[in-house]
């Protein structure tokens, strides 16, 4: 099979070049049918490796590669890459059913599923395979296929070499792990562009977590497809997005939806994007997309992997994720560098960034790969994440209360001082009260007015209450809320006391 010129060094980057030679150097020492997994950031150029591979393998080997990938964006894109490198390849999709013109080609492009199929209904013998290439190998559902390349070469590509499924480690189908550059070193050498990170807390103790380990798609549209949340949202881009071309990630269709609907009735340039799109409407909303320099783009986690659109300046993590494959992959996709781009704003509306460390810090693949398990068990706890939360009083608010010097009330510091003096704990809540009652009084006119600024604290006095529980280790759900209660009801007492003093 003649394969057309190609001139790899004007394609590969230093550091491609370097994990291939590494893992040729691998294979060339190894059995025709060892497996072989490879780590390379999003954004570091995957496809063109593994592309290469293709091609050195077919020319040294004299065998066939086939490619599998989990959909079919991934696979159109994939064959377009090999052709540059040369490589003339045929797709398995949905509309071949039979493989009489194998012969022809020395590389395949297969989706898993079709690819799965075929082999099931004997209708597909693919003959001399010696190298199965894996693209987004951290999906579970390419195992399936492993038993029909027992005696082929297998080579899992992934920015992310943790399994989908915990209960199904990549450790026990990969014998050895080779890690690419990082993504700081790609940013360092202007690979990739610097992000520039913001984070909203968000109360996430009403999300539940499905049997993927992931959180809800209901429990996620209720918490994120509220006015609130909404609003917050609106602001939140206001203040540090507002004009760029904004990437928004949602965990429902709802939500996303509802995102579209508030975004446009404010009047900005925005389209919503599913799985639900037919092609062509996809195609028009991403060509839009990318035409349109103030577009935002809310969608459903269908833009994660096999999208790139250099142009995006802001990613928002609209939504909250136990998948450290997730969170690497949506962030990823405002990590493309320009002539006149390098960095991009990520906006965390789901405490995302707490939970699994910056983007761009170091992380131990190796550990990982070989101790998932005690991995994912350290990741930090929601519980763990709202005990660092800093409640900031917004600025509408805060202008209703201008004619007070100082709104704050450090918890923490109060316990400390009355642990100090011997006496009871539940005095750090009176003097927080205390406290609070002062502010509404000296910016009110009356005992009404006073009242209805304390109404207004109830954000204040939920984050004032978690911290009180926190420091008497007592912090179970119903207690805080009765105390959150008891507190409000303290606090109208003390406004109408102080009242009363004054007159």
């Amino acid at each position: 099979m003649k394969l057309e010129k190609q001139t790899t060094e004007k394609t590969l980057y230093d550091y491609q070049l370097e994990d291939l030679n590494t893992i040729f150097t691998f294979l060339n020492e190894s059995d025709d049918n060892v497996n072989l997994l490879y780590q390379l950031p999003t954004g570091g150029g995957k496809t063109v490796v593994f592309s290469e591979i293709a091609r050195r393998f077919i020319n040294e080997r004299k065998k066939k590669v086939i490619v599998l990938t989990h959909r079919i964006e991934l696979g159109a894109q994939t064959s377009r890459m090999l052709k540059t490198f040369g490589v003339k390849n045929k797709v398995i999709n949905s509309s071949v059913k039979e493989l009489v013109d194998q012969d022809e080609y020395m590389c395949f492009v297969a989706m898993v599923e079709t690819l799965n199929n075929r082999l099931q209904e004997e209708k597909v013998e693919l003959n001399d395979i010696g190298l199965v290439i894996i693209d987004e190998a951290h999906y579970n559902s390419f195992r399936k296929l492993f038993k029909y390349f027992e005696n082929s070469i297998i080579l899992g590509v992934t920015a992310t070499p943790l399994s989908s499924n915990i209960k199904l480690p990549m450790k026990d189908n990969y014998k050895k792990l080779i890690i690419g550059e990082s993504i700081q070193s790609l940013i360092d050498k202007n690979f990739l562009a610097k992000a520039e990170v913001y984070h909203k807390d968000v109360s996430l103790k009403t999300l539940k977590l499905g049997v993927g380990g992931d959180y809800t798609v209901k429990s996620s549209d209720e918490l994120y497809g509220n006015f609130s949340m909404v609003s917050k949202l609106i602001s939140t881009y206001e203040e540090i997005g507002k004009g760029k071309k904004t990437l928004i990630f949602n965990n429902g269709i709802n939500t996303s939806r509802y995102v579209y609907e508030s975004f446009k009735k404010a009047g900005y340039n925005i389209r919503h994007l599913d799985n639900k799109n037919t092609a062509s409407e996809r195609k028009d909303i991403l060509k839009w997309f990318s035409e349109t320099p103030d577009a935002i783009l809310s969608s459903v986690s269908i833009l994660t992997t096999g999208f790139d659109e250099p142009t995006v300046e802001t990613i928002i993590l609209n939504r909250a994720t136990k998948s450290l494959t997730l969170y690497f992959q949506m962030i990823g996709r405002g990590s493309r560098i320009l002539p006149n781009k390098d960095t991009f704003t990520v906006i965390d509306m789901g405490n995302n960034v707490a939970r699994f460390g910056m983007w761009d810090a170091p992380i131990d693949w190796k550990e990982i790969f070989h101790f998932p398990d005690f991995y994912l068990e350290n990741i930090r706890n929601d519980e763990e994440i709202e005990r660092d939360f800093v409640y900031e009083m917004p600025d509408d608010l805060r202008a209703q209360f201008s004619k007070s010097s100082n709104l704050s009330f450090d918890v923490k510091a109060e316990y400390k001082k009355v642990f100090a003096e011997g006496k009871k704990s539940k005095l750090v809540l009176e003097r927080s009260i205390d406290q609070h009652a002062r502010i509404c009084i000296e910016n009110s006119e009356d005992v009404f007015d006073a009242r209805i600024l304390a109404k207004q604290l109830k954000d204040d006095i939920e984050y004032r209450v978690r911290l009180y529980s926190y420091c008497i280790m007592n912090n179970t759900k119903n207690y805080k809320e009765w105390l959150a209660e008891d507190y409000e009801r303290k606090l109208r007492l003390k406004i109408s006391q102080k009242f009363s003093e004054k007159l």
